[in-house]
């Protein structure tokens, strides 16, 4: 009886996943047409942090650092400016970068940075 039982659920999964039409399968979900350079950019971010802890602890010397170092940079920049390219080909406009102003309410110094004490006068900032 489990025999029968087992052997009419393995055919029915069976069935089911041979005869799926074709409009029963979802949609994949669209990806950006610049996700795999975002991907890369965020892989040599990654790779040149790694490289810097590993030169902190002693592993590096000097050279292999400043080698290794300016040919990630190299690639980090080819990677941008293909990412700049795409953007620029596609007709999108890059996401405009916000200028935070902190003004201080003593003596109305302005800083772009967020701070607890002004710059100036020294006093706590609100």
């Amino acid at each position: 009886m489990i025999l029968a039982v087992a052997l009419l659920l393995a055919l029915g999964a069976m069935f089911y996943t041979l005869f799926v039409r074709q409009r029963d399968i979802p949609q994949p979900l669209p990806v950006s047409p610049i996700q795999h350079l975002e991907d890369r950019k965020y892989a040599i971010y990654d790779n040149l942090r790694d490289l810097q802890f590993e030169y902190r602890l002693g592993k590096l010397s000097d050279e292999d650092y400043q080698q290794n170092k300016l040919a990630l940079q190299r690639e980090l920049a080819v990677v941008l400016a293909e990412t700049e390219e795409t953007i620029k080909r596609m007709g999108l406009k890059p996401a405009p970068k916000k200028k935070q102003t902190n003004v201080c309410p003593h003596c109305k110094a302005t800083f772009t940075q967020n701070l607890k004490f002004c710059g100036e006068c020294g006093k706590a900032m609100a």
